[in-house]
């Protein structure tokens, strides 16, 4: 694990993994928002894509557990009518919405054209920034990781140490395959995200997506021409990563 990782954390961590290795998504999520060792968490939701799956797990298991979702305020629409309808049919009861400060958008981006200049700046800016605050109050934070997307992710386990914050991260979707999320959607009648189906299979802010052609690695289409995979949520070694995470555990 990386260096600024206290001990403690490294071990409970690994008892975590140990712990739970042989239980599935629903089992690991649940006892997660249960278990003493993991402390208080929240699901972070961009309520993309595929998020409505570990929305609705965590929808079922405990409609109260906290749910953080980033408005960048460059969402597009669609993003934003979604939220606000999966919000009502879910019943999710503890929804924060989380955006940038206004005098820091004043201060960085007075016009809103921070994104043309500086990718990395605008999201430090609108994501990174706004969802720290947030996560401020707690021990740890759900994603909807998984090993199939590729990369260092390829050996993700349920339950990993944040470095430089001192949070668990946990990801109770990471060992499920693109079918299996496709499957729990189409089984349990879930509304899709609209622009799915108009050729948008990751889905971020407006300036920054486009649709991907048959073929094309499902983010293509996110900061398209740029060397940029991760908007910055996550972090390694107290810095942001840009590209795929190292898995810390």
């Amino acid at each position: 694990m990386p260096r600024d990782i206290a001990p403690e954390l490294e071990e409970r961590v690994a008892a975590l993994n140990e712990r739970y290795r042989h239980h599935g998504a629903t089992a690991v999520l649940e006892k997660a928002l249960e278990d003493e060792d993991v402390g208080d968490i929240a699901l972070v939701s961009s309520f993309g894509a595929e998020s409505v799956a570990l929305l609705h797990l965590v929808s079922v298991i405990d409609k109260q557990t906290p749910v953080l979702f980033i408005d960048t305020e460059m969402l597009f629409p669609e993003t934003l009518t979604y939220q606000s309808e999966l919000a009502v049919k879910l019943k999710l009861g503890n929804l924060k919405v989380v955006r940038a400060r206004l005098d820091d958008q004043l201060n960085r981006d007075p016009d809103g054209t921070l994104h043309q200049r500086d990718t990395d700046a605008c999201c430090a800016l609108r994501k990174t920034e706004p969802l720290q605050r947030a996560l401020a109050p707690f021990d740890g934070w759900i994603t909807g990781r998984k090993r199939y997307q590729g990369g260092k992710r390829a050996s993700l386990d349920f339950f990993e140490a944040e470095a430089g914050t001192g949070r668990i991260k946990v990801n109770p979707l990471a060992y499920w395959t693109n079918q299996d999320v496709q499957d729990y959607i189409a089984e349990n009648r879930l509304p899709r995200h609209p622009l799915v189906a108009q050729g948008y299979p990751s889905i971020g802010c407006w300036p920054c997506t486009s649709k991907v052609a048959e073929g094309e690695d499902p983010r293509a289409g996110r900061w398209r021409g740029e060397e940029k995979e991760e908007c910055g949520i996550h972090f390694v070694d107290g810095k942001i990563v840009r590209g795929p995470l190292p898995v810390a555990c």
